[in-house]
């Protein structure tokens, strides 16, 4: 009787991986470069510890906003322009009631983004249903919402804001290993030695279930590099983080919405719909998927961390004001971009997108520290997101 022999499990090699998915390793390696450059250029202010808590702190909104807008892109290249009139707009409501009304703070919270849910469901109505572009639709919102918190606040600013409410974007999560009555923080080092094991077990959990389906994946090498690498990022933020305060509640925020929305994406079905419907929308709705309510979920859930980044920024500057908002749609819109997410739809990620947030971010922070005009900076990042979209043109026109 003849013994069939196993199929041998097919490797990629190093070269093919790294073009496969140059999308992922090129915006990765162009952060590191960016980092190291101005950690250079700045004597080493950069990565100091207080600067890397901060770098978070003044871009949480951009990190909210990105997350939606990234599933905005990749139902086809579309965008939402209300986003930052939006946010605008709940800030001044949940100030008013705050402040000159002296609602409690969760309950005017949880208001505001009913209300930003709200806003989702009427901009999601024309743009799935009634089929007038998104482009038109966000744009009739960015000049609505705009009117609108400059009625409620008549040009007035309002300040300042209870200390509970500063706290969604200035607290820090207690030290749950206080080491007697160190300043350093015990805790982002046992969370990040906790998310190392978790991370690591599933990794290789997944490689070797690829290997068991004899399904082709990255040489060992290039595995373990990957590994490596991600793990020694994550336990130097978490140092930097023990190092000044400990761990931001915007933080922990943040983490949950990166994780919530990288899992809905990746592993569940209606986030595949979002992919397929961007690929190719006739082909997506010959195929069963109702594309209208994937273009309505879409539009609902940026309103509403639309909402909740107004909360953020106005938690973090302690303040409702007219011009809030003011091209959060643009800083969100090229930290899509500039993360890997095509201008025609159906690619792009979220995490591929928190990455092009921290270039942009690190940008700002590294130009303001060298003490680089705003002109400048403006142009700098405008010629940055042009070079991501022309290489992904390019990319595109390569692989084809």
């Amino acid at each position: 009787m003849e013994t069939v022999k196993a199929k041998p499990v097919k490797f990629e090699s190093i070269g093919f991986a790294l073009k496969s998915n140059i999308r992922q390793y090129a915006m990765l390696i162009a952060l590191i470069v960016i980092m190291l450059f101005f950690q250079i250029a700045t004597n080493g202010i950069l990565l100091v510890p207080m600067n890397v808590t901060n770098l978070i702190l003044q871009n949480s909104y951009v990190l909210i906003l990105a997350i939606g807008m990234t599933l905005c892109i990749l139902t086809g290249g579309n965008i939402d322009l209300s986003v930052g009139s939006v946010a605008a707009f709940i800030s001044a409501i949940v100030g008013t009631l705050i402040i000159r009304q002296k609602v409690d703070v969760t309950v005017s919270i949880v208001i505001g983004l009913i209300i930003g849910a709200v806003i989702g469901l009427w901009q999601g109505f024309w743009i799935a249903y009634v089929r007038i572009p998104a482009f038109i639709v966000t744009l009739a919102g960015m000049l609505m919402f705009r009117g609108l918190t400059n009625t409620i606040l008549k040009g007035l600013t309002l300040s300042p804001f209870p200390k509970s409410f500063q706290m969604i974007s200035s607290g820090y999560i207690p030290d749950l290993f206080p080491f007697f009555g160190s300043s350093f923080n015990l805790t982002p080092i046992v969370v990040s030695v906790i998310l190392s094991i978790i991370l690591l077990y599933f990794q290789i959990k997944k490689r070797r279930n690829k290997i068991k389906n004899e399904t082709e994946l990255i040489p060992r090498s290039l595995f373990v590099t990957q590994i490596l690498f991600t793990l020694v990022a994550i336990n130097l933020f978490a140092y930097a983080l023990a190092a000044y305060k400990g761990i931001p509640i915007i933080l922990v925020i943040l983490g949950v919405l990166i994780g919530a929305y990288h899992f809905f994406t990746t592993k569940t079905v209606p986030g595949r719909y979002i992919y397929a419907m961007g690929g190719n929308e006739k082909a997506a709705k010959l195929s069963g998927i109702n594309t209208n309510k994937v273009l309505f979920f879409v539009y609902l859930n940026m309103s509403v961390l639309a909402a909740l980044a107004g909360i953020a920024f106005s938690a973090r500057t302690d303040s409702a004001f007219p011009l809030l908002g003011t091209n959060f749609e643009l800083d969100a819109i090229a930290a899509c971009f500039i993360g890997g997410a095509s201008a025609t739809g159906g690619i792009g990620s979220v995490v591929g997108t928190i990455i092009g947030a921290l270039v942009m971010g690190v940008l700002n922070n590294g130009m303001s520290i060298m003490g680089i005009g705003i002109d400048w900076q403006m142009t700098i990042k405008g010629f940055v997101l042009l070079m991501a979209v022309a290489f992904d043109v390019y990319s595109k026109n390569k692989a084809k």
